[in-house]
């Protein structure tokens, strides 16, 4: 339990991290995984490397620590984290590696004069108090999912049914349970986790799952990445009648019920999320607004799909920007989507609205979305990938 003199400690320490909280997420990482082997499949080497991962933990530490008396106060970042190591299966026996790493690096980064051990033990009842919320919310998520119909714990193995080209670089994989049983009915907007062994090492992923829920099959769609290990694999490796494992859904940026306009908004393979979300939205009687952006019409994944389902829906509105444009794409604009032209493709500003996309776009949309006078209460968002601030 932490005593009040420890939250005031935890408290103090908020201009370090301010300022070198990211020179410290990096030494911890760097201690974690080259002397705990057996945590490294949990962890993507490209978020890593481009410095995502460490960003994103020293952003939650900085709201842990600012946020020590009134977690609350940190909104939907807790359950960011949970989805994301259920999705991973993270589990309680990890958690003393992480926090042993943790008050390693801050001893060593911030030296003994700072981190005296009245800071460390501040610090290690901090964790714990962490800890011990993310593990039972995670072992509360591992029970519901195992006792659903169709559901499970821990890995499943499902068979590649169909592969399809849904663009220039995203591919469908349709996955059906090995054991012929059923699939748990998954919420529109959740992603799977995925396990492998790619050159000899394991890796996990996490990966949107891009049609509604049949209680028979799933189905995520990859874009091949530069270099991204685990896409090229299962781009060029994967074949119909492979063997996958599989851990179940998860995931809490899921579309909400309500009778507002509802607007989509995605950028590259953001649109997976937002696939079974609309098929979901139709059914009713509320409008939808459809927006979809990409470089050019080669990379634009499911239009057919969206057309189609545009000419059948009259309360469905659909605009496509593409960054290069060429006669005869269809495109309803041309380059970045900017706050007026989102303006004009709002239904209203009294609307529920859902993005996703790289977090550049996701920057750009939000301070669209406030501009244009949108209540933050009535926007979600998710990442692909470690959960940042989009300051």
């Amino acid at each position: 339990m932490l005593t009040e003199r420890q939250r005031a400690i935890v408290q103090s320490t908020v201009p370090l991290l301010e300022t070198g909280g990211e020179a410290l997420i990096t030494h911890f990482y760097k201690t974690m995984l080259g002397e705990y082997p057996e945590v490294r499949a949990l962890f993507n080497m490209a978020h890593q490397q481009s410095g995502a991962q460490p960003r994103a933990l020293a952003y939650s530490v900085l709201m842990y620590a600012r946020h020590i008396d009134r977690l609350d106060a940190l909104g939907d970042l807790p359950a960011q984290i949970i989805n994301k190591h259920v999705a991973l299966q993270v589990q309680a026996e990890h958690y003393p590696i992480v926090g042993a790493c943790l008050l390693r690096a801050i001893r060593e980064v911030l030296g003994a004069e700072v981190a005296t051990d009245e800071v460390i033990d501040a610090w290690g009842a901090a964790y714990q108090q962490l800890a011990d919320i993310l593990i039972a919310a995670e072992r509360q998520a591992y029970e519901r999912t195992a006792a659903a119909e169709g559901g499970w714990r821990g890995e499943r193995a499902f068979v590649v049914a169909d592969k399809v080209a849904e663009s220039a670089e995203i591919v469908s994989l349709h996955l059906v349970p090995a054991d012929g049983g059923a699939v748990i009915a998954h919420q529109p907007g959740q992603y799977i986790g995925l396990r492998l062994v790619v050159d000899g090492q394991e890796q996990r992923r996490n990966y949107s799952l891009s049609a509604p829920a049949d209680g028979r099959s799933l189905r995520i769609s990859v874009k091949r990445e530069a270099g991204g290990k685990v896409s090229n694999f299962l781009h060029d490796q994967v074949q119909v009648g492979d063997t996958l494992q599989l851990f179940p859904p998860a995931g809490h940026f899921t579309l909400q019920p309500g009778e507002r306009p509802l607007v989509l908004i995605s950028a590259g393979v953001g649109i997976t999320p937002t696939l079974p979300m609309l098929d979901a939205a139709l059914p009713g009687k509320r409008p939808v607004v459809f927006i979809h952006c990409a470089r050019e019409r080669g990379v634009h994944a499911f239009r057919e799909h969206i057309d189609a389902l545009a000419g059948q829906h009259p309360q469905l509105t659909r605009y496509y920007c593409y960054d290069s444009v060429q006669e005869g794409d269809g495109a309803d604009a041309q380059g970045r989507l900017t706050t007026q032209q989102l303006g004009q493709w709002l239904p209203s500003t009294d609307a529920d609205v859902y993005f996703l996309g790289p977090r550049p776009f996701m920057q750009s949309v939000r301070q669209s979305l406030r501009a244009l006078g949108v209540p933050d209460a009535q926007v979600r968002y998710e990442f692909f990938g470690p959960a940042q601030a989009l300051a």
